[in-house]
């Protein structure tokens, strides 16, 4: 039987030796350490296992998605409790699509210096200083597009000396995006007004009983509605 190649990392100090290609929360968990806070898909999209590591010969502190990194031989690894952030309370429906929203909202967003830290410490390789700064510049638009990808592991917060939480500005673009400024198909309020009336409501039903080989050939089956780009926008 081969023989599975170990490495030592070192957990709040202590070392153990754990399997070579085990990611960070996987070593964590081989070691013995049982994860109740910090944790949700496993998978790198939920932002929740933002950790801090350091390398040995190297005196940066790094930052990133525990589910998402292996481990490295001599690696110093420390679980964050949390990450500093804001959530204001805000009606969405009492709010401008534009700069004026954030400046309600999130005041800070004004503060930028435009430093570039934060898009270094994004794990998804986003611009995330440029979505800012489309903020300053009253393009909701493109702070929506650039931080679509963003998990909201809050790893940009910790590094910004402006002390923003651009992670939740990002998601307020977003929203503002969703609710004023994002084209509506020309179908979307009679679907809408089908769906209140209980339309499909038998459809749901049948489904609901249905097992997984019959909601397969369902799925498959299906009528495929035409690109949401050719449908076009009232």
């Amino acid at each position: 039987m081969e023989q599975v190649k170990k490495i030592t990392v070192y957990i709040m100090g202590k070392a153990y030796k754990v399997p070579a290609d085990q990611t960070i929360m996987g070593a964590l968990e081989y070691a013995g350490y049982q994860l109740v806070r910090g944790v949700g898909c496993r998978e790198g999209f939920c932002g929740s296992c933002a950790t801090i590591y350091r390398k040995p010969g190297d005196y940066k502190f790094h930052m990133a998605p525990a589910c998402s990194t292996l481990v490295e031989d001599q690696m110093y690894l420390s679980q964050i409790p949390f990450v500093p952030t804001d959530k204001p309370v805000y009606n969405i429906e009492k709010l401008e699509p534009d700069y004026t929203a954030f400046e309600k909202v999130f005041p800070e967003t004004f503060r930028c210096v435009a430093c570039n830290t934060c898009t270094k410490a994004c794990p998804q390789d986003l611009e995330v200083m440029d979505y800012i700064q489309a903020i300053i510049k009253n393009n909701i638009s493109e702070c929506a597009d650039l931080s679509f990808d963003c998990i909201a592991c809050g790893l940009c917060a910790i590094r910004c000396p402006a002390e923003m939480v651009q992670h939740n500005i990002g998601l307020l673009s977003r929203r503002l995006y969703g609710k004023y400024l994002n084209p509506r198909g020309k179908n979307l309020k009679n679907r809408l007004q089908e769906i209140k009336e209980g339309k499909y409501e038998q459809e749901i039903r049948q489904m609901m009983t249905m097992d997984k080989d019959n909601l397969v050939k369902t799925y498959h089956g299906r009528d495929i509605e035409p690109d949401y780009r050719d449908v076009g926008a009232d």
